[in-house]
Parts: C-alpha cells; structure tokens; sequence
C-alpha cells in the first residue's frame, strides 16, 4: 500500500522505515534536508514540496502528519486540504487536542475530505517494537487503511492472550482500535498519557525514597546505601510492578545510577494538561495525574533525585532532551 508521511522526526522516520521494511511504499517529506535523504536512503520516496508528496499518489490519497501539535500541523493542513480531492484522507498522528480535531474533521467534511486522529505510542523503540495505535475517524477509511496499521503494531507477538475476549474486537490484541469517531483516538491517547504521567511519578517518588535512605540525617543502624539498578533489575522479575517504564528506568540507572545527565527539569508535553482540562471539564476527580503533572510543574524551580529519574525515563522511551526554556 502506498501512503505519504510529512514530519520524520524521532517518530515519523522510523514509522515510514517499519512500514517500508514490510513491503509498503512510502512518499516522504520534511522541512529538513537531511531528514528527507536518511528516510529516502532506506528506501521512501522522498520528496522536497507538499505538492510533489501530493502529485506523487494516486487516488484515494492518504498523506500521515507526525508534526508537533499547534500552528505546523494546522497550516499543513489548511495547504493540503487545498490540493487534495474529494475521498482523499488527512490522518494527524501527532499529539494534538481532541477538539482540533472534531473541528478539523468537520472542515475537512465540507470538501468530502476525510480526516483520521491517530493516538502513537511506542517512542523511538517503534520501529522494533511496534506502535500501539488508537484511531479515531470514519470507519470505511479505518477498514481501507488497515494494512497499514496492522503492520504498524505490535501484533500478538509473546504477550499471554487475556482470558474472556471472545467477541471483542480482535484489533485490539494485535496492538490497536478503532475508538470511534474523529477526536476520540486523542481523547484516548491524551488519557493514556496522563496515565503515563502518573506511572512515572510514582516510579520516581519510589526510588527518591530509596535514595534517600542513605541520608546521614538517619540513625546509623537504619541507614541503607542501596543499589537502585539492582532493585530497578529486580522488581522487572516477577514483581506486580514490572512494567516497560520501569525496564527504561533499569536501563538508565544501570548505565549511571547517579543520573549525573540529567538536571531534574521534567517537562510536560501538553497531553497531561489536557487530561485535567478534560476532568475538570467532566467533573472526574483525577488526583494521581493532576499530582503527577503539578510535580513536573514544581521540578522546574526545586528539583530531586526522582525528577531525575523522571527526565531520564522521558529520554529512554521518547528521546526527549531536557528543556531548560520551560
């Protein structure tokens, strides 16, 4: 199948090149040169207009946004929509606001336009792992699209089938669905991410207090220099608490279990905020992700050990640097 991709950032190259490794063809563009020609040398089709990414498919087109949420991905889209054609498809996968997208969707009808919300998840491990996929749009463009997603998951893979799911959407083991109409693929991700939110911040508080055992403030007979990439390694084993975040956090604090690179500065991305928008909206208490998202707020001008952690959690699955600007 044959589908353009515009934004080959940490996440958009490499959902091209795992969809080229499996056989589809990918027309690829981005404001950057270099970033056009790694993509291309892998084998996409790269291209250095949004009017030659557009006259290089053959209707119905599909063109995929991997752009940062906010002005670029609206006026990428307003461009396109100018060039595209009745039953061509916009499908946004960036981390944008559910309610950008219900008022795209509905711009994008009045040309017979269809528009597609794509919650990713899987960071810059994607490309081997998979990507979890929440999708939101007109069902006949999900069906058309599907050989893309399915090859974009994760699929089954070694992970133990849940028990009771006779009847239910098969999509979902393979890694992901259909949510719904346009908005609720972000709605879902946006969740997912406060969730994620939450995970860290309690990952980081954890091993703040381990840390802090050491503390010369302590009886002696009560202080423990412990060794927190042995417990990190351990708790992967069998523990109730094992998780991917938690394999990242082993992987960082094995190679310096000082995390001497990083400040502690955490930064937020916007789906946190949106997620307690949208609670306050519902009336939905949130506690844990309204803490977990004030504690990013608060380790800009007071930072500790777990904000550490934090930060080089964020590194590991995303590959985002820390920010001193925020």
């Amino acid at each position: 199948m044959k589908i353009a991709i515009v934004g080959l950032g940490r996440m958009g190259g490499n959902i091209a090149r795992r969809l080229m490794d499996a056989g589809h063809d990918c027309v690829v563009y981005d404001q950057d040169e270099a970033a056009r020609a790694a993509v291309a040398a892998d084998g996409g089709q790269a291209v250095d207009t949004l009017d030659a990414l557009v006259a290089a498919l053959e209707p119905p087109r599909h063109v995929w946004l991997m752009l940062p949420a906010g002005d670029v991905t609206q006026d990428t889209i307003d461009t396109l929509s100018a060039m595209l054609s009745a039953g061509d498809a916009i499908i946004d996968g960036g981390n944008a606001n559910f309610k950008d997208d219900v008022r795209r969707a509905e711009q994008l009808a009045e040309q017979d336009i269809d528009y597609l919300d794509i919650g990713v998840s899987g960071g810059v491990w994607g490309r081997e792992r998979g990507y979890c996929l929440m999708i939101g749009g007109p069902t006949a463009v999900v069906e058309r699209l599907d050989p893309i997603f399915y090859t974009l998951a994760p699929q089954i893979g070694d992970i133990d089938r849940t028990p009771g799911r006779d009847g239910l959407d098969p999509r979902a083991e393979q890694g992901y669905i259909h949510c719904g109409p346009a908005g609720s693929g972000h709605f879902v991700k946006m969740v997912h991410n406060g969730i994620e939110y939450g995970l860290m911040a309690a990952y980081a508080e954890g091993f703040n207090l381990l840390k802090g055992r050491a503390s010369q403030d302590l009886p002696d007979n009560e202080r423990f220099d412990l060794n927190l990439a042995d417990i990190a390694e351990v708790w992967r084993r069998g523990s109730v608490i094992s998780s991917w975040l938690l394999d990242l956090s082993s992987i960082a604090l094995a190679r310096d279990a000082e995390l001497s690179d990083f400040t502690g500065e955490v930064a937020d991305s916007g789906e946190g905020r949106w997620t307690v928008d949208a609670a306050v909206e519902q009336a939905v208490p949130v506690n844990v992700l309204a803490s977990a998202l004030f504690s990013r707020f608060r380790s800009r001008v007071d930072d500790d050990y777990g904000d550490k952690l934090l930060s080089a959690m964020r590194r590991e699955f995303g590959g985002h640097v820390e920010s001193h600007d925020d």
